[in-house]
């Protein structure tokens, strides 16, 4: 029997240590293995140091049948991956006429020219192989021995990505290391919290000895991953799992894979034929953001309005200044008008909007800070519900904007349940 893969990645960069950048390669990373039925066993993050570096491939370099590095091949003095690497496997630092060319070409497209500091760039390990780097200047290296694989990537991330799924996807492919399918099956709910998730999943999931489960719990969503585990069940048996799974979940199933909630929601719409506004007051246009990250978008979302202050509402959206008078900015009656005066200016048979109080100051002891009222409208009527998310500013934002999500999508599927 084949030993099992292990992968160990080893992330490079004093800024990722300070906290002054988030770490997305692994996210990437992990997520590109899992697709192709593997996982990353280890991941390190280390400084730019020499010393740092050496050390933390040293040891992934003994365990792992596969080792990436991800940052520090650029041309700036904190720049050290290869000249650890090389250190650590006793190799020199040889120039390469070639990677000169390429890095040259592609500095020409922008007008630029190759200068000395960037020559630093030009020089590899000896023995490593060079994968082409199609938006950048700094190569990718591959190194094989002994039938393990060391993968050097450079640290933008467009760059990494695209020497990954040109280069290093196929080389791994080719080499028999990956799968066709997922490492384990995956599902993400909406609306119910994990402890009442876990509760409701635990005699269905029970039943199945020796079955892998796993929650990860986000923003109002959770994630469920189902793999074999002990179990050795086959993929066609836990795609049955799955599906019981939905059935006793009802409206809290989101979807299968990486199905994102606004993802879903614009999905809905567009069985219906129909398109969204969004009028947004202390959500900032966090909702339309949301909406938009997602491609083709703009087939059914029309667009939106911040109106931040009350002046606005009335301008833009026709609130009655008698209604902020009476009830205030942060009520369901403005939540209602909210909603109804953006359906009307963008002629869309369905609208959202968020008033609240994000905090850390206003509020009163009726309504505290994290209190938020969702309006929606749609072509049945027009409702409003008050929400309290007792947390940070940024939390009760995006609390804020996935509630009203979560919403449409329930009534959306409520109004088409195939």
């Amino acid at each position: 029997m084949p030993a099992p893969l292990r992968i160990a990645v080893i992330h490079t960069g004093d800024e990722l240590l300070l906290g002054l950048q988030l770490n997305r390669h692994l996210l990437y990373l992990g997520e590109q293995f899992v697709r192709h039925g593997v996982q990353i066993d280890q991941a390190i993050v280390v400084g730019d140091s020499i010393a740092a570096i050496t050390t933390a491939f040293h040891r992934a370099w003994a365990e792992a049948n596969i080792v990436i590095t991800t940052g520090g091949l650029g041309p700036t003095l904190d720049d050290n991956t290869k000249e650890a690497v090389a250190e650590a496997l006793g190799l020199s630092l040889d120039y390469d006429l070639d990677i000169e060319a390429n890095i040259a070409q592609h500095l020409a497209k922008e007008g630029q020219t190759l200068n000395d500091l960037g020559k630093k760039q030009c020089y590899k390990p000896s023995g490593f192989e060079t994968l082409k780097n199609p938006v950048g200047t700094a190569p990718g290296l591959w190194f094989t021995q002994n039938n393990r694989h060391l993968i050097l990537l450079p640290g933008p991330t467009q760059e990494l990505q695209a020497i990954f799924e040109d280069s290093v996807l196929p080389r791994l492919k080719q080499a028999g290391l990956l799968e066709n399918k997922p490492s384990f099956l995956s599902f993400k709910t909406a609306g119910i919290p994990e402890v009442e998730l876990a509760a409701l999943l635990k005699p269905l999931l029970d039943s199945h000895a020796g079955l892998g489960v796993a929650y990860c719990a986000h923003l109002d969503q959770v994630d469920v991953r189902l793999h074999p585990g002990p179990s050795n069940l086959s993929w066609a048996q836990l795609e049955k799992i799955l599906e019981t799974c939905q059935k006793a979940l009802g409206e809290d199933f989101l979807g299968v894979g990486d199905i994102s909630l606004p993802q879903n929601v614009l999905q809905l719409l567009q069985g219906k034929t129909a398109s969204l506004s969004v009028a947004e007051s202390c959500t900032g246009g966090l909702l339309a953001h949301t909406l938009t990250d997602i491609p083709g978008a703009s087939k059914h979302f029309a667009g939106g309005v911040v109106c931040y202050n009350n002046d606005m509402k009335i301008e833009l959206l026709g609130v009655p200044e008698a209604l902020l008078l009476q009830h205030g900015a942060v009520s369901a009656e403005v939540a209602v008008a909210m909603a109804a005066g953006v359906a009307e200016r963008f002629s869309t048979p369905y609208a959202l909007s968020t008033t609240g109080f994000a905090g850390p100051e206003g509020g009163s002891a009726e309504m505290p800070v994290g209190t938020v009222f969702i309006g929606y409208y749609a072509p049945t009527g027009i409702w409003a519900r008050r929400l309290y998310f007792p947390q940070s500013r940024r939390i009760i934002k995006e609390r804020a904007t996935y509630a009203a999500l979560d919403w449409i999508r329930r009534e959306l599927l409520t109004e088409n349940p195939n």
